[in-house]
Order: C-alpha cells, then structure tokens, then sequence
C-alpha cells in the first residue's frame, strides 16, 4: 500500500465512520474501485484506532464527567444502561464474525445494505420527540440496531441515531448516546482484530501513520459536521444518498 492509497483510505474511513452512510461499506468499494489490496488486519485496526480517537477527543467531556461522576447513581446508571446496549452487539460480533467478515469481499451486498441503510435514514423524519431520557429498554433496542449494523453497508451511526430518533429521543442525545455507546464496540472490534493476528502486512511506519492521522483528523471535523446536521433536522438527506450509491452500485 503506497502513502497516497493510505491518505485516501484514512479520509474515507474518517468521513464514513460518522456520517450515517457506511464506514464499512465505503471501505469495500473504493478497495474495489481502487484495485487496492490489503493482507492482514493492521491497516483496518489502525484507521478505526483513529476514529476512536475523534470519539473520544469531542466528547471528552461527557467522558470526564462519566468517569469523575461514578459516584453519582444517576451516572452509575447511565453506565449500565450504555453496558446494556452493547451486549447485542458483542454477541453477535463474537459468534458470527466470520460470516460479516466474509460480507466484506461482496460489493453486491454491500449494495443491499446500503439501501436498507437509506430506507432507515429517510424514516428518521418521521420520528417525534419525547422528553424523556433514554431508558433501559431503549437503550437495549438502540444496541440492537448497533448489532444489526455489523454488516457491511449499513451505517453504525444511522442505524443507531435513527432508532433513537424514533423511539422520540431528541437530536443532541440520541447523537450522544450512540458515540459514547461506539467506544468499547469499536475497541472491542481492534482488539479482537488484534487476536486474530496481524496477518501479511507489510505496511510501513509512514503508511501506517498517515492512515491513523488522516481518520482522525477528518473524523473530528466529520463527526462535528454530523451535530450540526443533526441539530438543523437535516439528518434524513443522508438517506438520498445511501440510496443513490446503493442502486448504482448493484446496476454498475
């Protein structure tokens, strides 16, 4: 893998892992479009160590105030209702990894995915809002939504903003909920990554920078970008396009 094809990846990865339009699936098709080849397992552990990291670097704060409030029953609380949410996303990650990972070399049924992504996001405008925060039981029907978007294609922050959007959780903390829910998934999946060995690579320290680098630093911007949209109303549009690339890549 040349720098240039690291640089590109990095921008995809960082723009796609928040934007509710497929971080995964993204990454399938430009690998086919570009015709590049990956061995192994670092390059992808790498870019989503740097998406993790745009996580944690805007919502520092919600995280500080978490980790100082444990105390607190109300944050105690919250904890395990995001420790709940992960659950489905964690058994199922474990017993049928294999079989999503195999979706990863099928750009047809990414296609698929990508769609259905488009569908969910576009039915997100006809979510009504409550004042009430996120309990338990929606919670855990926000984390099934997260299992659900281990296929490539669909979208983890679609999926998971849509569902809470139309369980009538308002823009600002169904947004919340679901990245601060994304940490130990996303740290989780790098690390089981990492278990399963680092395979061929032969990617340089200059490669290998640019890729963690370049998905962080365009995830920071794109996840700040996603709040705003978010806060503006304007979330379902993205569904216009999950269904454009979807069609167009299944006919092309």
């Amino acid at each position: 893998m040349s720098i240039w094809e690291s640089l590109i990846l990095g921008i995809v990865q960082g723009l796609t892992e928040f934007l509710p339009i497929s971080s995964s699936g993204h990454l399938v098709l430009f690998q086919s479009w570009l015709d590049i080849s990956i061995k192994g397992n670092t390059f992808e552990i790498i870019v989503h160590m740097g998406t993790l990291g745009s996580i944690l670097f805007v919502f520092w704060k919600d995280i500080y105030n978490i980790i100082t409030g444990m105390a607190e029953k109300e944050t105690q609380k919250q904890v395990s209702i995001l420790a709940l949410a992960t659950l489905p996303a964690v058994a199922i990650g474990f017993t049928m990894k294999d079989y999503f990972e195999s979706l990863f070399e099928n750009p047809t049924s990414v296609s698929y995915a990508l769609i259905l992504t488009g569908f969910v996001l576009l039915s997100s405008k006809l979510a009504r809002q409550k004042p009430d925060k996120i309990s338990a039981r929606t919670g855990f029907l926000i984390g099934i939504a997260q299992a659900i978007a281990i296929v490539p294609g669909i979208s983890r922050s679609g999926f998971t903003i849509s569902t809470a959007l139309l369980l009538g959780k308002d823009a600002k903390e169904a947004a919340r909920f679901s990245f601060l829910m994304a940490i130990p998934v996303i740290a989780g999946a790098g690390l089981l990554k990492a278990l399963d060995g680092f395979g061929e690579d032969t990617l340089s320290y200059s490669v290998m920078a640019i890729g963690l680098i370049s998905s962080f630093v365009v995830g920071v911007f794109a996840l700040r970008w996603l709040l705003q949209w978010l806060e503006s109303g304007k979330f379902y549009w993205f569904g216009v396009y999950c269904l454009i690339l979807g069609i167009a890549t299944g006919l092309f």
